[in-house]
């Protein structure tokens, strides 16, 4: 761990190409797909707000040095807009969910506006910019919970320093549509709600259970460390575990394992 490639550069060209043979690849791969994913429902009232599995919030506005503000309150647009078809959404026994199955393509036409966006690590603009906030939250969120977590991304640069951070490095989920997606299985006997809603500061997200929960769960980061490669960069790992508690039994799994070169001089005072 810790040895990563020189960054290879592509044509906007070649990208755009790559980027819509990726979405129509992932569309034809759905059409056979066996899976059963979760759909917006109207019922399961019952629950609603029963047994709270696990909250979290993340900041809207973050200022970040050489980005207009106005990208940022772009996002808040783009994510309010999302998170109207993952609000209320119940994950019964067997499904999938699937963020942009229930979200769909971000378009103006659907009135999502320019956000910021990350490219080989740079800062960009891109219609629907700002909704990886999104896969950042829920990643957590079910990351706490036992849903299983079977389709996770993340960004192969780590572009901002980490200032006042509240969660481990890496624990989160980038987002493209439609084929850099975030995906649970739901292999237990019961139903799970999602609730995300937007305040003033800040986006929500929470997870409601059918059954109150015997069992607990702890993310841990571990073997955190930053390398010099021998191309020059500098390049940031860790690992992320899970760690389930039912009783007296304990146990514990790799979560995820992330590996990202660093855009920032990762030793400033």
């Amino acid at each position: 761990m810790g040895k990563i490639i020189k960054p290879i550069h592509r044509t906007r060209l070649r990208q755009i190409v790559g980027k819509e043979y990726f979405i129509l690849k992932r569309k034809f791969n759905g059409w056979f797909s066996q899976s059963t994913f979760s759909t917006k429902r109207t019922f399961f009232d019952d629950i609603q707000e029963k047994h709270s599995v696990f909250h979290h919030k993340s900041m809207i506005l973050r200022p970040l040095v050489g980005v207009d503000m106005q990208l940022q309150e772009n996002k808040r647009t783009n994510l309010e807009l999302a998170i109207k078809h993952l609000n209320g959404v119940v994950i019964l026994p067997g499904e999938v969910f699937s963020i942009w199955k229930l979200v769909g393509r971000p378009t103006k036409q659907k009135g999502y506006l320019d956000g910021l966006v990350l490219k080989k690590g740079q800062v960009s603009i891109g219609t629907g910019g700002g909704l990886c906030q999104l896969g950042n939250l829920l990643f957590w969120v079910f990351a706490h919970s036992p849903l299983i977590i079977t389709e996770r991304y993340r960004h192969g640069y780590d572009v901002f320093p980490g200032v006042n951070r509240k969660v481990p490095f890496g624990a989160g989920a980038t987002l493209a549509y439609n084929y850099i997606d975030l995906q649970v299985v739901n292999n237990t006997n019961q139903s799970f709600r999602i609730a995300l809603w937007i305040d003033e500061t800040h986006l929500n997200g929470e997870l409601f259970s059918e059954n109150k929960l015997k069992t607990t769960y702890v993310i841990e980061e571990r073997n955190h460390r930053m390398d010099q490669q021998i191309w020059g960069g500098y390049s940031r790992h860790n690992q992320i575990f899970k760690i389930t508690k039912e009783n007296d039994d304990v146990t514990e799994e790799l979560l995820v394992e992330n590996h990202a070169i660093m855009m920032y001089e990762p030793f400033l005072e």
